[in-house]
């Protein structure tokens, strides 16, 4: 029962550190104003996002690691902001290197999947419109296959963040722990997987119609209310409320699971 037994000490740490609301509700705030971006003009928009993009490459290992930083030290006690900037400064270089590691996956991954889809529309149009059937099962299977072995690998390797900040291992030696940790805890990790989706979901849809509201997409903009000032306040408020909730519990359940299964625990959910 590591997934649920990791459920009450991040609630409790929480309650004991409301500060970990505010500094992700900080960053949430942070990313609201690319959604004031015009619309209107493509070339502003594509620069923008690129922008937005690289500094938050830039900007994600210090905030992943002074938080997990945080969370750790919750756990038992109290933390303060110090101990972000502590341990955002002293793993930063390790967790930027280690999170191009796993851009290099996902680019790894994104290359058959691109050549599917060529390959694909390809036949379709030597075939003239009308693909056998055995061709459209055979790309199905091997795409499937693909994105499940795509997402067997990120949840294998998920703790690497948490193995550099409370373990201090090397780059290396954090993915080979997560991923032992995650192979003997296969059941707990699944359980764990379980809550954070479901967590998500909630969070990702409240947080996406609020990021909808904030830069609707013209497209869709007919169909939405008109954005007076006290309708985008009110959606950039729960936009911020619901990132820093979520950011607050993933870490703090994070790494209770991952101290869990630290421990030696090898359970079920």
């Amino acid at each position: 029962m590591a997934a649920l037994r990791s459920l009450r000490p991040a609630l409790d740490s929480i309650v004991r550190n409301p500060i970990l609301l505010a500094v992700a509700a900080l960053v949430a705030i942070l990313q609201l104003p690319q959604f004031f971006v015009p619309t209107g003009s493509p070339m502003l928009s594509a620069v923008a996002s690129l922008a937005f993009s690289g500094l938050f490459i830039l900007f994600l290992p210090f905030y992943q690691g002074g938080l997990i930083g945080m969370a750790d030290d919750a756990q038992t006690g109290t933390t303060e902001i110090g101990v972000l900037i502590d341990e955002g400064k002293a793993n930063y270089l390790q967790l930027l290197l280690s999170y191009f590691v796993v851009l290099a996956i996902a680019f790894a991954f994104t290359i058959p999947i691109v050549l599917l889809t060529v390959f694909g529309g390809a036949g379709v149009l030597l075939s003239g419109g009308q693909p056998s059937l055995p061709v459209l099962v055979g790309i199905g299977v091997v795409g499937l296959v693909v994105l499940l072995a795509y997402f067997g690998i990120l949840i294998a390797i998920q703790f690497y963040a948490h193995a550099i900040v409370i373990d201090d291992t090397s780059i290396v030696d954090s993915f080979k722990r997560s991923v032992g940790l995650v192979r003997n805890n296969l059941l707990s990790a699944i359980g764990y997987g379980l809550v954070v989706f479901v967590g998500g979901l909630i969070a990702g849809g409240l947080g996406g119609a609020a990021s909808l509201l904030l830069s609707p997409q013209p497209a869709l903009q007919s169909m939405l209310p008109t954005l007076s000032p006290p309708l985008v306040a009110g959606a950039a408020l729960v936009y911020v409320i619901t990132l820093a909730l979520l950011g607050a519990f993933y870490a703090t359940y994070s790494v209770s699971f991952y101290r869990e299964l630290s421990g030696g625990s090898h359970s079920g959910l």
